[in-house]
């Protein structure tokens, strides 16, 4: 039941919750509402600079857009340029994705961002939920060198996958770190944990809404809202954790 503890922040009060509980690593992104989009450098050096030397690691999430993961040349170029970036502004990792046209991985595309990163740790995100073969989807990424990868064995919810979670530890070996995410919360990460994985990825979040009166976008109606990563939410996982592990 021992795992490691990864938590999608936003920024440095984020990460501060993160280093707080104890957590391995951060995934930095911004619009996690959106299923999270690359942050700017300026996020990147101070999440960086909260953290310390001895806080979690800061693994930037390289997204340059929402929608899928089907990416066309020029995009290809803002996340290669984006990758470096991040790790010029600090971070220790990225986290990238890509499929092709057919819905499977793209292999060539994440070569190209492996190879920006230049050696550093590069995790892949739930891309691999949306591939027709989550199993060859890993030992892609296995082959590739990447370091992890983040799936809710292609479930909209962890809890949902464990079977596909179960078949991604055995299929990783011990050669990949499988990282279990999606919709995480207090009453189902041992569950989750139980299945083997060698991480639990959550986001620990709330909701904050602001009535600024005017349309502001395509989906707005005047009412305004960002999400926060939440103390006590977050503590509320690593609590049910200790006590499945203490059972």
């Amino acid at each position: 039941m021992s795992v490691d503890l990864e938590v999608a922040v936003q920024n440095t009060a984020g990460m501060r919750i993160a280093r707080e509980i104890g957590a391995a690593r951060v995934e930095l992104t911004q619009a996690l509402s959106l299923g999270g989009l690359t942050p700017s450098r300026g996020t990147i050096e101070l999440v960086r600079e909260a953290g310390g030397e001895s806080g979690p690691e800061v693994h930037v999430l390289i997204r340059p857009r929402a929608g899928g993961f089907h990416y066309d040349r020029e995009e290809f170029a803002v996340m290669e340029r984006d990758v470096r970036d991040a790790l010029a502004a600090g971070a220790h990792g990225v986290v990238v994705g890509c499929q092709d046209a057919t819905g499977e991985l793209d292999r060539d595309g994440l070569e190209r961002l492996r190879d920006a990163a230049g050696g550093a740790s590069v995790t892949l995100h739930r891309v691999i939920d949306t591939t027709p073969d989550p199993l060859g989807a890993l030992r892609i990424a296995r082959e590739l060198g990447l370091r992890r990868v983040l799936t809710s064995g292609g479930a909209s919810r962890a809890v949902d996958g464990l079977d596909v979670l179960l078949a991604l530890v055995r299929e990783a070996a011990g050669e990949i770190e499988v990282m279990a995410g999606s919709g995480i919360t207090a009453a189902d990460v041992a569950t989750v944990a139980g299945a083997g994985v060698d991480a639990v990825h959550f986001s620990a979040k709330r909701t904050v809404t602001v009535d600024v009166g005017v349309r502001l976008g395509s989906a707005s109606d005047g009412v305004g809202g960002h999400e926060v990563t939440d103390l006590d939410a977050a503590r509320s996982i690593v609590d049910a954790l200790e006590k499945a592990h203490a059972a």
